[in-house]
């Protein structure tokens, strides 16, 4: 437990941002989970909506990432990472299909 009013204070802060980094890594998580989910399905049957869908998918993604890193919850390298990672999913699938 702490023992100053600051350090309190320092624990009670460092809490909250455990929690708001929790959410966004999370929900990070999940909309990387859902865009590889789409992908999948549009390789199994590639039509032109699912596909669109891939892509709305990962732009949601890419949107999440994005603010993320620019709150600091992850570091640029890693947002870089993930977001290069989600892009080489789709891509084979998309010169298959044309």
């Amino acid at each position: 437990m702490a023992n100053t009013k600051s350090a309190l204070k320092r624990a009670q802060i460092a809490e909250r941002n455990r929690l708001r980094n929790k959410a966004y890594k999370s929900a990070v998580k999940t909309l990387m989970k859902k865009y590889v989910n789409a992908v999948a399905v549009y390789t199994a049957n590639p039509t032109p909506e699912l596909k669109q869908e891939a892509e709305a998918r990962l732009s949601e993604a890419y949107a999440k990432i994005d603010k993320a890193t620019k709150r600091g919850v992850l570091h640029p390298n890693n947002g870089a990472r993930k977001k290069s990672r989600l892009a080489h999913k789709l891509k084979p699938v998309t010169q298959t299909a044309q």
